[in-house]
């Protein structure tokens, strides 16, 4: 089964559970149809680089799994529908990620913690 790895920002009004209760029904999409749920990384609240439907901060969510087409297809439509959903992507992946996302890896090449120190001071 191929992979794929979705990201969806939610209205950031909604609260950690709310968000954990969306994350799960989506989840809950992919698994009833044979799929499994390799990872999902709440990447917490995040200001957007622009207003989207009016709001300036969004809930990220990152969700890796291993399914066929139909049940992508299917949380796709049910995130289109939904109105606490800003925006989605869908990726489709080669092989999945070891570890956390670059998002969540603060020991990655890119990030040099002094260099951050020295900016702050």
């Amino acid at each position: 089964m191929p992979y794929y790895e979705t990201v969806f920002i939610a209205r950031q009004d909604l609260s950690q559970k709310q968000v954990e209760d969306l994350t799960q029904s989506f989840c809950d999409l992919i698994t009833k149809d044979g799929g499994k749920i390799h990872k999902t990384e709440n990447w917490g609240l995040r200001t957007l680089a622009y207003k989207i439907k009016k709001n300036r901060k969004g809930h990220y969510v990152l969700i890796e799994s291993d399914s066929q087409p139909a049940p992508v297809l299917e949380m796709e439509r049910q995130m289109r529908l939904n109105e606490d959903i800003l925006r989605y992507m869908t990726l489709r992946e080669d092989a999945l990620s070891e570890g956390p996302s670059i998002v969540m890896d603060k020991s990655g090449r890119d990030y040099d913690e002094t260099n951050s120190k020295k900016e702050a001071a």
